[in-house]
Protein backbone atom coordinates (compact mmCIF):
# COMPACT_ATOMS: atom_id res chain seq x y z
CA UNK A 1 0.00 0.00 0.00
CA UNK A 2 1.59 3.74 -0.85
CA UNK A 3 0.56 5.94 2.07
CA UNK A 4 0.33 9.64 0.60
CA UNK A 5 0.58 11.13 3.49
CA UNK A 6 1.40 10.61 7.20
CA UNK A 7 -2.49 10.57 8.07
CA UNK A 8 -3.74 7.92 5.40
CA UNK A 9 -5.65 10.64 4.12
CA UNK A 10 -5.33 8.78 0.40
CA UNK A 11 -4.09 5.11 -0.04
CA UNK A 12 -3.32 3.45 -3.35
CA UNK A 13 -3.73 -0.19 -3.19
CA UNK A 14 -0.87 -2.12 -5.33
CA UNK A 15 -1.64 -4.42 -7.72
CA UNK A 16 -3.04 -7.66 -5.80
CA UNK A 17 -3.66 -6.04 -2.55
CA UNK A 18 -6.97 -7.54 -0.63
CA UNK A 19 -9.46 -5.15 0.96
CA UNK A 20 -8.31 -7.41 4.23
CA UNK A 21 -5.06 -6.31 3.89
CA UNK A 22 -5.70 -2.45 3.40
CA UNK A 23 -7.65 -2.97 6.28
CA UNK A 24 -5.28 -4.35 8.41
CA UNK A 25 -2.99 -1.66 7.54
CA UNK A 26 -5.29 0.74 8.28
CA UNK A 27 -6.11 -0.65 12.02
CA UNK A 28 -2.29 -0.35 12.39
CA UNK A 29 -2.66 2.73 11.73
CA UNK A 30 -5.14 3.84 14.03
CA UNK A 31 -3.66 1.79 16.76
CA UNK A 32 -0.70 4.28 16.68
CA UNK A 33 -2.07 7.77 16.04
CA UNK A 34 -1.67 9.93 19.13
CA UNK A 35 -2.70 13.28 17.03
CA UNK A 36 -5.35 14.10 19.77
CA UNK A 37 -6.02 13.54 23.20
CA UNK A 38 -8.19 10.67 23.08
CA UNK A 39 -5.10 8.42 22.76
CA UNK A 40 -4.82 9.13 26.49
CA UNK A 41 -7.80 7.61 27.78
CA UNK A 42 -8.36 4.51 25.71
CA UNK A 43 -8.03 0.97 26.66
CA UNK A 44 -8.02 -0.02 23.32
CA UNK A 45 -8.40 1.84 19.49
CA UNK A 46 -11.80 0.18 18.20
CA UNK A 47 -10.88 0.64 14.02
CA UNK A 48 -14.03 -1.38 12.95
CA UNK A 49 -14.50 -5.21 12.07
CA UNK A 50 -16.38 -7.30 9.67
CA UNK A 51 -16.04 -8.09 6.22
CA UNK A 52 -13.76 -7.01 4.27
CA UNK A 53 -15.76 -7.46 0.88
CA UNK A 54 -19.22 -6.50 2.79
CA UNK A 55 -22.38 -4.72 0.32
CA UNK A 56 -23.13 -2.75 3.70
CA UNK A 57 -21.07 -0.83 5.72
CA UNK A 58 -22.71 0.61 8.99
CA UNK A 59 -21.05 3.78 10.71
CA UNK A 60 -21.76 4.82 13.83
CA UNK A 61 -20.54 7.53 16.59
CA UNK A 62 -17.64 6.34 18.58
CA UNK A 63 -16.54 3.63 20.95
CA UNK A 64 -18.31 3.40 23.90
CA UNK A 65 -17.50 1.67 27.32
CA UNK A 66 -17.61 -2.36 26.30
CA UNK A 67 -16.14 -1.45 23.05
CA UNK A 68 -12.57 0.96 24.16
CA UNK A 69 -12.70 -2.58 26.87
CA UNK A 70 -12.95 -4.77 23.82
CA UNK A 71 -11.34 -3.28 21.03
CA UNK A 72 -14.75 -4.19 18.89
CA UNK A 73 -17.48 -2.29 17.70
CA UNK A 74 -20.83 -2.37 19.30
CA UNK A 75 -20.24 -5.02 21.73
CA UNK A 76 -23.00 -3.46 24.62
CA UNK A 77 -26.61 -3.38 24.58
CA UNK A 78 -26.83 -1.31 21.68
CA UNK A 79 -24.58 -3.97 19.63
CA UNK A 80 -26.75 -6.54 20.94
CA UNK A 81 -30.10 -4.67 19.22
CA UNK A 82 -28.08 -4.06 15.81
CA UNK A 83 -27.77 -7.66 15.70
CA UNK A 84 -31.19 -8.25 15.84
CA UNK A 85 -31.84 -5.05 13.76
CA UNK A 86 -29.50 -6.63 10.68
CA UNK A 87 -32.04 -9.74 11.24
CA UNK A 88 -34.56 -7.85 9.85
CA UNK A 89 -32.69 -6.89 6.52
CA UNK A 90 -31.57 -10.55 6.35
CA UNK A 91 -28.04 -9.87 7.27
CA UNK A 92 -25.52 -11.14 10.40
CA UNK A 93 -22.42 -9.18 11.47
CA UNK A 94 -20.40 -11.51 9.31
CA UNK A 95 -21.94 -9.93 6.07
CA UNK A 96 -21.23 -6.31 6.68
CA UNK A 97 -18.73 -4.55 8.17
CA UNK A 98 -19.01 -2.15 11.16
CA UNK A 99 -16.78 1.18 12.10
CA UNK A 100 -17.10 4.60 13.86
CA UNK A 101 -16.33 8.15 12.84
CA UNK A 102 -14.11 7.56 15.74
CA UNK A 103 -11.93 5.31 16.74
CA UNK A 104 -11.37 5.68 20.26
CA UNK A 105 -13.96 6.65 23.12
CA UNK A 106 -14.40 9.94 24.11
CA UNK A 107 -14.65 10.23 28.07
CA UNK A 108 -17.56 9.62 29.40
CA UNK A 109 -19.06 8.89 26.00
CA UNK A 110 -19.19 13.10 25.69
CA UNK A 111 -19.93 13.85 22.12
CA UNK A 112 -17.18 13.94 19.47
CA UNK A 113 -15.40 17.72 19.02
CA UNK A 114 -15.00 19.22 15.54
CA UNK A 115 -10.98 18.55 15.61
CA UNK A 116 -11.32 14.76 16.68
CA UNK A 117 -13.66 14.44 14.02
CA UNK A 118 -11.57 16.37 11.06
CA UNK A 119 -8.63 14.23 12.78
CA UNK A 120 -9.80 10.80 12.99
CA UNK A 121 -11.98 10.51 9.82
CA UNK A 122 -9.28 10.04 7.35
CA UNK A 123 -9.00 6.18 8.79
CA UNK A 124 -12.82 6.10 8.03
CA UNK A 125 -12.54 7.32 4.64
CA UNK A 126 -9.57 4.63 3.64
CA UNK A 127 -11.80 1.89 5.07
CA UNK A 128 -14.90 3.21 2.33
CA UNK A 129 -11.85 3.13 -0.03
CA UNK A 130 -10.80 -0.37 0.82
CA UNK A 131 -14.25 -2.26 0.89
CA UNK A 132 -15.91 -0.19 -1.32
CA UNK A 133 -19.13 -0.93 -0.31
CA UNK A 134 -22.62 -0.46 -2.20
CA UNK A 135 -24.44 1.06 0.92
CA UNK A 136 -23.22 3.20 4.00
CA UNK A 137 -25.94 2.95 6.60
CA UNK A 138 -25.06 5.87 8.89
CA UNK A 139 -26.16 5.32 12.00
CA UNK A 140 -27.26 8.34 14.27
CA UNK A 141 -26.51 12.14 13.58
CA UNK A 142 -22.66 12.33 13.72
CA UNK A 143 -22.30 9.61 11.46
CA UNK A 144 -25.54 11.02 8.58
CA UNK A 145 -23.70 14.67 8.76
CA UNK A 146 -20.41 13.67 8.46
CA UNK A 147 -21.01 11.32 5.22
CA UNK A 148 -23.67 13.17 3.71
CA UNK A 149 -21.88 16.89 4.72
CA UNK A 150 -25.55 18.20 5.91
CA UNK A 151 -27.16 20.08 8.70
CA UNK A 152 -29.98 18.09 8.64
CA UNK A 153 -30.71 15.92 11.72
CA UNK A 154 -31.46 12.33 11.37
CA UNK A 155 -35.18 12.63 12.81
CA UNK A 156 -36.26 13.89 8.72
CA UNK A 157 -33.56 11.73 7.31
CA UNK A 158 -33.94 8.67 8.44
CA UNK A 159 -34.85 5.46 6.18
CA UNK A 160 -34.45 7.90 2.89
CA UNK A 161 -31.78 6.53 0.51
CA UNK A 162 -28.93 9.42 -1.05
CA UNK A 163 -26.56 8.85 -3.36
CA UNK A 164 -23.53 10.11 -2.41
CA UNK A 165 -20.85 9.39 -4.94
CA UNK A 166 -21.08 5.72 -6.40
CA UNK A 167 -22.38 4.98 -2.74
CA UNK A 168 -25.69 4.93 -1.50
CA UNK A 169 -25.88 6.11 1.96
CA UNK A 170 -28.45 5.06 4.07
CA UNK A 171 -29.19 7.03 7.06
CA UNK A 172 -30.98 5.69 10.42
CA UNK A 173 -31.62 6.23 14.33
CA UNK A 174 -28.64 5.09 16.01
CA UNK A 175 -29.65 1.92 17.82
CA UNK A 176 -28.70 3.27 21.08
CA UNK A 177 -31.45 5.92 20.74
CA UNK A 178 -33.93 3.07 20.43
CA UNK A 179 -32.56 1.58 23.68
CA UNK A 180 -33.96 4.90 25.50
CA UNK A 181 -36.15 5.95 23.55
CA UNK A 182 -38.81 2.56 22.50
CA UNK A 183 -41.06 5.14 19.67
CA UNK A 184 -37.77 4.54 17.54
CA UNK A 185 -37.67 0.72 17.41
CA UNK A 186 -40.95 1.04 14.75
CA UNK A 187 -38.63 3.04 12.84
CA UNK A 188 -35.37 1.23 12.69
CA UNK A 189 -37.18 -2.20 12.39
CA UNK A 190 -39.05 -0.92 9.53
CA UNK A 191 -35.91 1.11 7.76
CA UNK A 192 -33.64 -2.35 8.27
CA UNK A 193 -36.50 -4.12 6.43
CA UNK A 194 -36.63 -1.61 3.64
CA UNK A 195 -32.76 -1.82 3.22
CA UNK A 196 -33.37 -6.06 3.22
CA UNK A 197 -35.37 -5.49 0.17
CA UNK A 198 -33.04 -3.18 -1.68
CA UNK A 199 -30.30 -5.97 -0.86
CA UNK A 200 -32.66 -8.73 -2.90
CA UNK A 201 -30.84 -6.71 -6.16
CA UNK A 202 -27.61 -7.90 -6.99
CA UNK A 203 -24.81 -6.18 -6.81
CA UNK A 204 -22.92 -4.50 -9.83
CA UNK A 205 -20.33 -5.60 -10.69
CA UNK A 206 -18.32 -2.42 -10.45
CA UNK A 207 -16.76 -1.31 -7.38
Amino acid sequence: MSVINEHFATIVPHEGESAELLLADIAEQAAACRKCELCEGRINVVPGFGNPEARVMLIGEAPGKNEDKQGLPFVGAAGKYLTELLGYAGLTREDVFIANVLKCRPPSNRNPRPDEIELCTPFLRDQVRAIGPEYLVTMGNFATKFILKTECGITGLHGKPVMAGRFTVYPVFHPAAAIYDRSKRDALQADFEALGERLKTPRSNAR
